[in-house]
């Protein structure tokens, strides 16, 4: 529920502005015609102005046609992938990589029950929850980061 502030109509200066036509949709002016009419399409008609001038002043360039039987040594995908992409390059079974892969949501999935024993919201009086947030946070940063490496200095980040 929201708290709703309503305009106080016996006060004098309110009423001149709203005998005037000068008023806000706060003081009860009406959406049509003032907000459909005027508003709505400059804001519409604005934005597809900016897309237009952005992609002529940047338009993207057309690459080189894409040769299905040429693939590039080290292709990366978007970086959102990373960290699946390197459980996929440092598991020698595929099948276990996938079922690694697998068991990231159900793990995911199964904690609220692990952690809904306990009654507080404050990260530090949940340290299950919190635990598997900073360990899984520092494995996903780990496995992102060595994606960009060779797969000889992957595991490593090239440390050591």
């Amino acid at each position: 529920m929201s708290v709703l502030k309503k305009p106080d109509l016996s006060d004098p200066k309110l009423r001149e502005k709203l005998k005037q036509g000068m008023g806000h949709s706060y003081y009860g002016e009406p959406a049509w015609p003032n907000d459909l009419l005027y508003t709505f399409p400059v804001v519409i008609l604005g934005t597809i102005g900016l897309c237009v001038s952005l992609a002529v002043l940047d338009p993207a360039m057309i690459g080189e046609p894409a040769d299905p039987f040429s693939t590039p040594l080290e292709i990366l995908p978007e970086w959102y992938f990373y960290p699946v992409f390197q459980i996929l390059r440092i598991v020698p079974n595929k099948l276990l990589g996938i079922a690694c892969m697998g068991a990231i949501p159900i793990g995911l999935m199964i904690l609220p029950f692990i952690e809904n024993v306990n009654k507080f919201q404050n990260p530090f009086r949940r340290p299950v929850a919190t635990t598997v947030f900073l360990i899984g946070t520092v494995v996903t940063l780990w496995l992102g980061i060595g994606a960009t490496y060779p797969l000889e200095e992957s595991i490593t980040l090239g440390l050591f």
